[in-house]
């Protein structure tokens, strides 16, 4: 398994795409290449497009026998120069990183000031509001989605998903300098739902909505309800968590018990 960081900016997401750059495209070709025969890279998230990583986790199935660390080397040194290899380990054949994570943190950041985001390049990693937002306000709202619920009015047209039911661990929202950061870790999410949560606290956060709407927006299932989906570039996949025992390799692993 990989640990990787990308700017998002100039990719249209992570999922492979006909005639488009994407991260799994990008991962996959370079990866072909090294080990000479074709890879299937799972991410743990299907970033959109314009959407940012930090902590990223993907992997895949080879039998090469180069060693995981001068693989990392290798992919790593031939990547595009806005991908970036953190980390790299043997894990359990079993882990699938799409399918196994106990949950993910996305953070989303709003440069909240009058002056434009030009400095550090921000203006590619913040969604610039122009508007005071009343963070207390904005706290009040986000403790309605903290637990296990129907998140349908969160889900923008395009989920595949069977169920709109998901679990929200925390949700929590914060200033840093002139940015307003939102952190929301769940065990999955749905199309859009961050940035679509993320648009409903700042409509509270500007004063057209009460905190306490932001439950009766969940209760209708209503997407039409709820604020508008945040621009991608604010937002950055942080981390994903698994559990410590598909972490490791099987020649790792305690023995089962007889």
């Amino acid at each position: 398994m990989f640990v990787l960081a990308y700017d998002g900016t100039d990719f249209h997401g992570w999922q492979i795409q006909p005639g488009l750059r994407t991260v799994q495209g990008v991962l996959e070709e370079t990866a072909r290449r090294i080990l000479r025969h074709p890879v299937e890279i799972r991410g743990a998230g299907r970033t959109d497009a314009g959407v940012h990583a930090a902590g990223q986790a993907a992997n895949f199935q080879s039998d090469s026998e180069i060693p995981v660390t001068r693989m990392r080397h290798a992919l790593g040194s031939r990547l595009a120069k806005d991908i970036s290899l953190l980390r790299g380990r043997e894990v359990d054949a079993r882990l699938v990183a799409s399918r196994h994570p106990l949950s993910k943190l996305y953070r989303y950041r709003v440069y909240a000031c009058s002056d434009r985001p030009v400095n550090e390049l921000l203006q590619r990693y913040t969604h610039h509001f122009w508007h005071p937002l009343d963070l207390e306000r904005m706290r009040a709202g986000a403790r309605h989605f903290v637990g296990t619920q129907d998140f349908a009015a969160m889900a923008s047209k395009g989920s595949e998903r069977q169920s709109t039911t998901r679990t929200v661990i925390r949700c929590e929202v914060y200033r840093r300098y002139d940015e307003v950061r939102f952190d929301i870790e769940g065990t999955g999410f749905l199309y859009n739902q961050v940035r679509n949560m993320v648009g409903t606290l700042i409509e509270v956060g500007r004063g057209h909505w009460e905190p306490d709407q932001v439950k009766e927006i969940l209760e209708s299932r209503d997407r039409s309800q709820a604020g508008p989906t945040a621009p991608a570039k604010g937002l950055c996949l942080q981390w994903v968590r698994y559990p410590p025992a598909l972490l490791l390799p099987a020649s790792e692993q305690e023995p089962a018990a007889d």
